[in-house]
């Protein structure tokens, strides 16, 4: 699937026994598959009710913050190629203790809490169509099928998995893109006109809620330990995902903007099908629901794929029970932990406590890309700069230290309730650390 093939020499499984089969063009699906959930499909109207057709200057301010991150993830994951992803990137750099805390932040903070609560509004969606699911016994049953049907996927193969998630990527692109190209020939050029012009306080707001919609790329190197030539796909993954998703966002706004105009505001809870409507008729709204379903099991499906490779790699590493560390010995996959990743995720759906899930995601992200940019420095002033054949950030500290104050800034906007709930996560987290190796050297 990938234009380029590794060199005969090259291994195609690592160390930990998994094997090495996503290439660019995979990486990059990834990125998006993740980051385009159901967001997308609301974002247009609710920066339209904050900045109104100044929105499109929220964009690129969020641009810029979202590619200093990214360009850190890049050289970070360039020099780390082990199994993890972010955990993987912040353990290295700071050691096993900070390593752990952050897994635990990125697979349950994060993605299980994430992607349980993105079910939960999947299902919603789909009971208004199909109102038997908002009977309980049967929402409780379709939630464990669909992700215990992505458990068995993933189970099966890297490539399975893999093709599974680019299936989803494709079906909620198409909608989209279609939207996308059509509706440039139907937009208004006045509607596109701003008639006043935000503070910069205004446009601060606005690109805090964008830099969380974009939130899920991270996800995308969780499974690094299976990444042909981490050196050369990393950097170049994350690049074709990230400005795939910059044309994609910045493009539907525009069009959302000059088909509805200052009626876009209004449209809070589906501006896109609103528009969808405008263009097509009462078959585009439609498509655009189904759009909503795929993406956001799409999301969930690549999670699927990448979680379970930080519980595995924390469990290689001693930090969780080591049964979360063992590879199928057929499909080597690390079969335990999708497992456990799947449970964990259908618990907390079945609980549909959204508003809480929802609330120790943002917090537990903001962090993990703190310490990843953190990371930058800290490899650097102990081992040096990246090889010769690895990604070199440029500009020296310049690039890390933007992107550190940036995110710190966002960190700063969280309310009091939030920062709570993720305190309490790192608290638990490092109880457990500390009293695991004890219980075990007891026995």
């Amino acid at each position: 699937m990938d234009p380029v093939e590794p060199a005969a020499s090259e291994p195609t499984t690592n160390r930990e026994g998994l094997v090495r089969a996503i290439g660019p063009f995979a990486l990059g699906l990834a990125v998006v598959n993740l980051v385009v959930g159901g967001g997308i499909f609301v974002l247009p109207g609710v920066i339209a009710a904050e900045l109104g057709s100044a929105a499109i200057l929220a964009y690129l301010v969020c641009s810029v913050a979202v590619a200093l991150v990214f360009l850190c993830f890049a050289e970070v994951g360039s020099r780390v190629v082990r199994s993890g992803g972010s955990y993987a990137y912040v353990e290295d750099a700071f050691g096993p203790f900070i390593g752990f805390v952050a897994s635990m932040l990125f697979w349950l903070g994060y993605s299980a809490a994430a992607d349980a609560a993105i079910t939960v509004a999947m299902i919603d969606v789909l009971g208004t169509v199909a109102p038997i699911l908002t009977e309980p016994l049967p929402r409780a049953l379709f939630t464990i099928s669909i992700l215990a049907f992505l458990a068995v996927v993933n189970i099966r193969g890297v490539e399975s998995g893999k093709r599974l998630y680019v299936f989803n990527t494709i079906a909620k692109l198409v909608p989209l893109l279609l939207l996308l190209v059509v509706g440039l020939f139907v937009i208004q050029a006045d509607h596109l006109v701003i008639g006043s012009w935000p503070s910069m306080a205004e446009i601060g707001a606005g690109a805090i809620i964008l830099f969380f919609a974009f939130s899920g790329a991270e996800g995308a190197l969780s499974a690094s330990g299976e990444i042909k030539r981490p050196a050369r796909t990393v950097p170049l993954g994350l690049a074709l995902g990230i400005g795939c998703l910059l044309v994609l966002y910045i493009g539907l706004q525009t069009v959302a903007q000059g088909v509805l105009g200052d009626g876009l505001a209004d449209q809070i809870d589906a501006p896109l099908t609103a528009v969808a409507t405008e263009v097509f008729g009462q078959w585009g709204g439609q498509l655009l629901l189904v759009g909503l379903v795929f993406s956001i099991y799409g999301a969930v499906s690549g999670d699927m794929l990448g979680v379970p490779r930080v519980i595995f790699a924390a469990a290689r590493d001693g930090s969780l029970p080591g049964a979360l560390g063992r590879v199928h010995p057929r499909y080597r996959t690390p079969h335990v932990a999708i497992i456990f990743f799947a449970s964990v995720v259908i618990a907390l759906a079945l609980s549909g406590t959204f508003t809480y899930l929802a609330a120790v995601a943002t917090g537990s992200l903001l962090l993990i890309d703190l310490g990843v940019i953190l990371a930058v420095l800290r490899l650097r002033s102990r081992d040096g700069l990246p090889a010769a054949h690895e990604f070199t950030l440029p500009l020296g500290p310049t690039i890390p230290l933007l992107g550190a104050a940036i995110v710190g800034w966002l960190l700063m906007q969280l309310p009091l309730a939030e920062s709570a709930s993720v305190g309490v996560l790192i608290a638990v987290s490092a109880a457990y650390y500390v009293i695991r190796p004890r219980r075990r050297a007891r026995r």
